[in-house]
């Protein structure tokens, strides 16, 4: 692409041309994430004010999505000791009973996190930290206008609740305030974050986004995306914004985040080589400018979801009729034979792991071993139920070239009550699993259900 080409396509992304994108699309009203770094920027003082007034040590986010996978990545990179000063946040974006059940209030300040203000996750993770902190003071929400989140902020006595501009989807909001109001509580100066998102170079976004969608046109759609160890977290939100904008129609580019080098037929490379927690801002940003780019080499719009509703309306059915029904599990020891079996030229594997958070490193040690008994095969790795607000479009209205391995946990789950529900939070996980099964199958997907005890039991 010439680089008069690119800055025509630059400037057609920021004046907001929906005819960049399949007539239809849902631009109109998605692409308030191009202006809202300049909002918070100038907004930043008084956001830093607000954060000084916490008085607790640790922030607890309860999300999913796009309210929860920016600020895991800004925590998990942001630097330590008296240079990293500031909260601890800890991001609770799933319904694993231990996981959930393991969370400190004591001493917590409770961010609550959804655009809608309707999604079930948020919400019984809300219930659970208020019957052990039923203190309005302790929390604050971030959401969009008028939602039910708005409202119980306000009933609940919540000391401050956040209007997010609704005309930015949730994989396109790290830089409103669902990434920022987190950022400034744990330490971050949001000015400078917003003004290196914009200092970002629009032409080379648009030339990403451009290669990326011409690749995956070409058979090259794996986009292998590979940083230093520091920043390995990147992949948790790079991978949604993504797979969920172009997996769709068939088509779509697969992020396969590594921090190794990957190559094969199937791969487009990209090196990034952040050196500080700030220098992700531009990255945000530039990939937020890019991914349209490639939904418009694609022929899709970058900014719906018309597959994440599925696997929560299963999962609504598998509630509404209980008990759980029995799925056929396969053994941890037959797992790289089926794979082996079920996969060919052109495919991916998706490690699924519905088991408990702070298994990081066991998680991508086996998504390496899975990649190399593979021959080097594209693997990807994620945590359920997150992913199904994330990945899990790539993997139903992408492309059928995904392998999927559910990897659940053996035996019964650990017993924790959810607040006014008639199931708790172990029937809810595995409800949820059980969900993107079927959704799966009716999409024709090679999906293999695996019980474990410990992630290293797949050799």
């Amino acid at each position: 692409m010439s680089g008069t080409e690119a800055a025509g396509l630059g400037a057609r992304l920021l004046a907001g041309d929906a005819g960049l994108w399949p007539e239809g699309n849902v631009s109109a009203n998605r692409l308030g994430w191009l202006e809202v770094p300049r909002q918070l920027a100038e907004e930043s003082k008084e956001l830093a004010s607000w954060a000084s007034t916490i008085e607790q040590s640790t922030v607890i986010l309860l999300g999913m999505g796009g309210s929860s996978l920016g600020p895991a990545v800004l925590e998990a990179v942001r630097p330590t000791g008296p240079a990293g000063a500031g909260r601890r946040l800890i991001v609770c974006d799933t319904t694993d009973p231990t996981t959930v059940g393991g969370l400190d209030f004591s001493d917590a300040f409770v961010l609550v996190s959804s655009k809608s203000g309707t999604t079930l996750e948020p919400n019984v993770l809300f219930e659970h930290a208020w019957s052990k902190l039923p203190d309005g003071s302790r929390y604050a929400a971030v959401t969009d206008p008028g939602t039910p989140l708005a409202t119980l902020a306000d009933e609940r006595g919540f000391r401050r609740a956040f209007a997010n501009r609704p005309d930015i989807g949730g994989r396109y909001s790290v830089l409103s305030y669902f990434g920022m109001v987190p950022a400034a509580l744990i330490g971050y100066d949001v000015a400078e974050l917003c003004e290196r998102a914009l200092s970002t170079d629009l032409d080379d976004a648009v030339q990403l986004g451009w290669e990326m969608g011409r690749a995956a046109r070409e058979g090259k759609d794996k986009v292998t995306i590979v940083v230093p160890e520091a920043f390995r977290s990147f992949g948790l939100w790079v991978e949604q914004l993504i797979a969920e904008s172009t997996g769709k129609r068939g088509t779509g580019c697969v992020p396969v985040p590594t921090t190794e080098a990957e190559s094969g037929a199937d791969r487009h490379v990209i090196t990034l080589d952040p050196k500080a927690a700030i220098d992700l801002a531009e990255q945000f940003y530039r990939f937020e400018l890019a991914v349209p780019i490639a939904g418009h080499v694609l022929s899709i719009d970058p900014f719906d979801e018309p597959n994440v509703a599925e696997s929560k309306a299963n999962t609504n059915k598998v509630l509404d009729s209980l008990p759980l029904p029995r799925l056929d599990e396969a053994r941890p020891d037959e797992t790289l034979g089926w794979l082996r079996e079920h996969t060919g030229p052109g495919d991916y594997v998706s490690l699924q792991a519905y088991v408990p958070f702070g298994q990081d490193d066991a998680l991508e040690s086996l998504r390496r071993r899975v990649r190399d008994q593979l021959g080097g095969f594209p693997v990807t790795a994620g945590y359920g139920p997150r992913f199904l607000h994330s990945t899990g479009q790539l993997h139903k209205g992408g492309p059928n070239t995904v392998v999927a391995v559910q990897l659940v946990r053996a035996g019964a789950q650990p017993e924790l009550a959810i607040p006014d529900k008639p199931y708790d939070f172990g029937t809810l996980i595995t409800a949820q699993s059980i969900g993107d099964h079927q959704s799966l199958l009716t999409h024709g997907r090679r999906v293999l259900r695996v019980a474990v005890e410990q992630l290293d039991e797949i050799a």
